[in-house]
């Protein structure tokens, strides 16, 4: 390969590479940093597929979304990712700390909006 034909593969490659980076959305507030990466629409998924709705409204009544209080005793990230912890080991789902934390990054998106 010529170092013509080099310099223009090494060119493709970053214009490729900087137009796959403007095609990935940029989320001016991603959330709290222990949410970051987590795969939101997995928790969305998983929340459904365990129920976890009708789970809550046996407990507190109506809908289930009583059980969501920002203000009270879940009020940081780390305490909301610890409750689906415990639910998760109390019923023994056997989820993955990721899918945890995919669960978490749910809630909070849904119904807590920490930053």
């Amino acid at each position: 390969m010529t170092r013509t034909h080099r310099c223009l593969a090494a060119v493709a490659a970053l214009a490729v590479a900087v137009t796959a980076a403007a095609a990935t959305p940029v989320q001016p507030d991603a959330g709290p940093e222990l949410f970051r990466g987590a795969d939101v629409e997995l928790g969305a998924k998983l929340i459904r597929e365990n129920k976890c709705t009708q789970c809550h409204a046996q407990r507190v009544g109506g809908d289930g979304s009583a059980i969501y209080r920002p203000e009270g005793r879940i009020n940081s990230p780390a305490k909301l990712r610890g409750m689906v912890e415990y639910c998760s080991t109390e019923l023994k789902l056997s989820l993955f700390p990721e899918e945890v934390t995919a669960i978490a990054a749910a809630l909070n998106r849904d119904h807590y909006h920490f930053k």
